[in-house]
């Protein structure tokens, strides 16, 4: 029985090693987080979105699928309410909603507004990645 539970064990073992890496959720924008990420040198999506933006949801499929491809597992996508966050909108001089915002470290690669083509928004998304 012992050799049973060694060879499960064994198996699972594999089976986590072997799933697919993912990136990150979508997560809820704060400036503490994105100073964390930047100090940090990480690759970062700022998404401004409103959900009344008829071009925010067009990106939205592309920005979700982004975050389930293993191409971009080292990226952090941030999520900012255009409705409701208007200091952190001013700090990153955002000024107006579909706004996406890509940054390698605290270096801005690439910034598009209203682009709904989503090899643009990959584009603009691996422009932050190493």
């Amino acid at each position: 029985m012992p050799t049973l539970r060694v060879f499960s064990t064994f198996c699972l073992l594999g089976l986590a090693l072997s799933a697919p890496a993912m990136a990150q959720p979508v997560q809820p924008f704060t400036i503490a987080a994105l100073k964390t990420a930047q100090t940090a040198g990480k690759s970062i999506l700022v998404d401004t979105y409103a959900p009344w933006c008829p071009t925010c949801r067009k990106q939205a499929p592309t920005i979700e699928a982004i975050a389930k491809d293993p191409a971009f597992d080292k990226l952090l996508i941030l999520r900012l309410d255009y409705d409701n966050q208007n200091t952190e909108k001013q700090a990153l001089g955002i000024v107006t909603q579909s706004t996406l915002i890509a940054f390698r470290g605290s270096k801005e690669t690439g910034r598009s507004v209203g682009v709904t083509d989503p090899e643009r928004i990959k584009s603009l998304a691996r422009s932050a990645l190493p």
